[in-house]
């Protein structure tokens, strides 16, 4: 992808950062981001001559219409994420995710010109138990007043819209559905960024739970693998697709037992009780992604790990 003018919100963020990396150089790149997460400001890219970065808001309509115009790619990345934010304000999750996403799609539309648009939903739209679940899928709403699915139901929202504005005005958007992605760079709850840090200070890692929830893993790089294919592959508009490692599968507590021996760490693991409602089992069919945009996952689990762990090991 050369000569295009490329609008990331949420760009500051991890997943953003690894897809920044790969575009930077041959495009024209505005970061709009609140920077309450902020991977962008120590990666060295942020004094990169073809990056503008605008600091704003999602729920600020005005600001994120104006910003918007010129820019023929939108990656819609920002949101409330991290299920110890999500619990604490759930009213937030809701705004910011439903709210935001609306706002970026009108101001979307409104600019015209919009060649692709990619819009960050969530494996959890699957519900508690989903194992190789398909696009196709039913997706689960869970139980009102449940803080955990506050997040689901928000992106899930985000999603329905995404496709309205497909159906009605013919915006080229492609929604993906991450599963558990990690990697060097990564901040906030992510499980393998934790565990990792903590395995190499030599401290405890703590399991929320018993341990036994089974989840896929997939490495960033594999993930924005696929998300170059959802911007440039001409199928793809109009689609939702899974993006995940359906081979690197692992439950919690054999995750952490392989960071600390992967990494030759005497960390102990002790478990908690869990925060909320917990996902048993996440693992995601991928064949859709396989099949229109040739995608597969390469980086198995410990090879992940350990390049995670290389990018870390500076702090410690």
């Amino acid at each position: 992808m050369k000569n295009k003018n490329i609008f990331i919100t949420g760009g500051a963020g991890f997943i953003a950062n690894t897809l920044i990396k790969t575009l930077i150089h041959d495009n024209k790149i505005v970061v709009y981001d609140n920077f309450h997460r902020d991977t962008l400001t120590s990666s060295g890219l942020s004094d990169h001559p073809n990056l503008k970065i605008i600091k704003g808001d999602v729920l600020d309509y005005p600001l994120l219409e104006k910003s918007i115009k010129g820019n023929n790619i939108i990656v819609h990345a920002a949101g409330i994420a991290g299920i110890d934010t999500v619990i604490k304000d759930p009213v937030k999750t809701m705004r910011v995710n439903m709210i935001g996403t609306a706002n970026l799609l009108e101001a979307a539309y409104q600019a015209g010109g919009i060649e692709r648009l990619i819009d960050f939903s969530t494996s959890e739209v699957f519900g508690s138990m989903a194992f190789r679940s398909s696009e196709t899928d039913q997706t689960v709403a869970g139980t009102t007043g449940e803080a955990r699915w506050t997040y689901a139901v928000s992106k899930l929202a985000g999603e329905h819209l995404s496709h309205a504005y497909y159906e009605k005005y013919k915006l080229p958007i492609v929604t993906v559905r991450p599963f558990n992605v990690y990697g060097p760079g990564q901040t906030g709850e992510g499980a393998i960024q934790i565990f990792i840090k903590k395995a190499l200070a030599g401290e405890t890692i703590y399991i929320d739970g018993d341990g036994n929830q089974i989840r896929a893993w997939c490495y960033v790089d594999d993930f924005v693998d696929c998300l170059f294919r959802c911007l440039e592959n001409p199928n793809a508009i109009g689609q939702s697709f899974n993006i995940g490692n359906a081979r690197a599968v692992i439950t919690i507590l054999g995750l952490a037992q392989t960071v600390c021996r992967v990494l030759n760490s005497s960390s102990k693991i002790e478990f908690r009780p869990p925060l909320s409602a917990d996902i048993a089992l996440r693992i995601p069919s991928v064949d859709k992604a396989n099949d229109i945009l040739g995608f597969k996952a390469k980086v198995d689990l410990e090879e992940g790990v350990l390049k995670t762990a290389e990018a870390f090991k500076v702090l410690y």
